[in-house]
């Protein structure tokens, strides 16, 4: 369904995406706001994001950004003065599953709760916030007393014969984030999972407030390291179009160079740890090494492993020589070669097949219940990728082909990121065949007056999403990052049932989804 067929009477459109898409602000009540969730969802749209936020002080609205056939639509709900368990808005997570979270962690961060939620358990408040503190809220100063000891969480418990309950972290073995998992089991077979997450909050919306909007970039690629590259992306995206911005076609195409070797990266790291949970270690071995030359490339042509603070408002930090552009076309043809032989070397492990095949099935109808997107959602035949739906500069122009597996299981996500990692290969070949010439940085200035503008890239988990709203002297009033990982986290909670406990980390490591990200 198109935008505009909704009707709305306040619709303004934002800035037009450099592609074939757009995005569009619309104030709403709050019949119109639950309308258009079961709209969206009867016509095959998808909920991207919900956010709350204090336009003023003493002045609160609630925030959803919807997916539909022409682009972005952003609905914003004035919603009372923030105060009271009465002071919400409508819930929208019975038609749309995975809003649910999202509620949950506005009423911790702004205190809009989600009126008629079955579900409204804190998410991010972990009990150590004081009774009164919303983060988000314009009075709260941060100097409030806080807890020392934390509250206890009130996990769904599954009642019957023999069924007892397995603790996994939050602190776990190696160097990884912190994530509860508490599994609810018969012998080894698991009955229940559920997840609690938020160890990793870092304030990072409070943060935005107190950075120019011109030099947010640098906060935005420290959401998620491994991620760098599209929510830097994402928010000079979001920058330029709200200081409407042009941005020179070289620094587009040179954006998409670095989000495709982004893509590669994570992919080629993520098929050696999975052949590692499987007992494969020489997959580990191999992959770790193609990455670590990946990433090496990385440095010598633009100054960092995983190219941090390469993107900024108005194009790159610095451009490409053209020395580089052999050695990637180079490295491309050697990697591709080498990835394939492994490829063969997986597939014709009869052990390795066997703990992949079958293992962790998210049915497609689960992915859409749950708006499951990126390599996950396609490997569960739900073809949806932000580069082909809604193709932004320069993606409209050279034409991604989209890569899916219908099976849902390990195997499938396998087989979807050595799909990725060709088709990506084959993008960088054009993208660096096709370069343009000019110029790779123009200058982004203040419009002086308050803008709002939008920023949305497929990376390599999925689809990144950022709404920012600026003040008139450049500030920053509220820039709402989204992670895919909000949509996929209930997912995996749901394929790792009927499966046994020891093959959860292999389950886990085939979704690898993020949890600083999704903190923030």
């Amino acid at each position: 369904m198109r935008i505009e067929a909704f009707g709305f009477s306040e619709l303004v459109r934002l800035s037009v995406f450099a592609g074939r898409s757009s995005a569009f602000l619309a104030r709403v009540d709050s019949d119109t706001w639950t309308r258009t969730a079961g709209t969206v969802r009867e016509t095959g749209g998808r909920l991207i994001s919900v956010w709350g936020a204090e336009e003023a002080p003493g002045t609160f609205a609630i925030s959803a950004a919807y997916a539909l056939e022409d682009g972005i639509l952003w609905l914003k709900l004035p919603v009372g003065d923030g105060h009271g368990d009465s002071d919400g808005y409508p819930d929208i997570s019975a038609v749309l599953p995975c809003a649910t979270r999202m509620q949950r962690a506005a009423y911790d961060l702004v205190g809009l709760r989600a009126i008629g939620a079955d579900d409204t358990r804190p998410w991010l408040n972990h009990g150590n916030w004081p009774a009164d503190y919303f983060p988000l809220q314009k009075l709260s100063s941060g100097t409030e007393q806080f807890q020392i000891q934390e509250a206890d969480y009130p996990f769904v418990h599954v009642d019957g014969d023999g069924v007892h309950e397995i603790a996994v972290g939050p602190i776990h073995a190696g160097v990884i984030e912190p994530g509860h998992f508490r599994f609810s089991v018969v012998g080894e077979k698991v009955l229940r999972l559920e997840e609690r997450l938020g160890y990793a909050h870092r304030g990072i919306e409070r943060l935005f407030e107190h950075v120019p909007a011109l030099d947010g970039h640098r906060l935005a690629g420290r959401i998620a390291g491994d991620t760098t590259v599209a929510f830097t992306w994402a928010y000079c995206m979001a920058v330029e179009r709200a200081l409407n911005g042009r941005i020179p076609p070289r620094a587009q195409w040179l954006r998409a160079l670095l989000l495709e070797r982004e893509r590669i990266a994570n992919h080629l790291g993520d098929l050696g740890a999975l052949g590692n949970d499987a007992g494969f270690a020489y997959g580990l071995s191999q992959f770790s090494r193609l990455k670590e030359d990946w990433l090496r490339l990385n440095n010598l042509a633009f100054g960092h492993r995983y190219l941090m603070d390469r993107i900024v408002p108005g194009g790159l930090s610095t451009d490409l020589d053209a020395r580089f552009v052999t050695s990637m076309l180079t490295q491309c043809d050697q990697i591709d070669a080498q990835v394939r032989v492994m490829q063969r070397i997986y597939e014709d492990q009869s052990g390795l097949q066997d703990r992949f095949a079958g293992a962790g099935i998210l049915s497609a109808r689960l992915a859409e219940h749950f708006g499951v997107c990126g390599p996950v959602g396609r490997a569960s035949g739900r073809k949806i990728d932000v580069r082909i739906d809604h193709p932004y500069a320069p993606y409209h122009e050279i034409q991604v082909q989209m890569v899916s597996d219908d099976r849902g299981d390990v195997a499938a996500r396998v087989a979807v990121r050595f799909d990725e990692i060709y088709e990506s290969i084959r993008l960088i070949r054009t993208l660096l065949a096709d370069l343009p010439g000019g110029e790779f940085v123009s200058r982004i200035e203040y419009g002086g007056s308050p803008s709002c503008g939008v920023g949305w890239i497929e990376g390599w988990r999925g689809d990144v999403f950022i709404a920012l709203e600026t003040g008139a002297d450049g500030t920053i009033l509220r820039c709402h990052c989204h992670d895919p990982s909000w949509q996929n986290w209930p997912a995996l909670e749901h394929a790792i049932i009927g499966n046994i406990v020891p093959d959860f980390p292999l389950i886990n490591k085939s979704f690898n989804l993020n949890y600083a990200g999704h903190d923030l």
